[in-house]
């Protein structure tokens, strides 16, 4: 652990970040997910959920927890699996 105050604070500031980010990477993943499985059955919602998996790709991009190339490539197989 640090001694000095500002270190301590940074600790603390990064591990809040930490914890957003991996909330905020999960809750992605899990939208993607479900618009997968969504896909694969073929149910009537999966266009409902490509406009969710797809903000949600764009969101995480925009806020750094993935590249902005990764959302576009998983965008673009997202894409590919609803016209399929």
């Amino acid at each position: 652990m640090p001694q000095i105050k500002q270190a301590i604070k940074r600790v603390k500031t990064q591990e809040a970040s930490r914890q957003r980010n991996i909330s905020q990477k999960s809750d992605m993943r899990t939208t993607v997910k479900k618009f997968r499985a969504a896909a694969a059955a073929g149910a009537d919602n999966a266009q409902d959920l490509y406009k969710e998996a797809t903000r949600a790709l764009d969101m995480a991009a925009s806020k750094h927890l993935i590249h902005k190339n990764k959302a576009g490539r998983d965008k673009s197989r997202l894409a590919a699996l609803l016209n399929k």
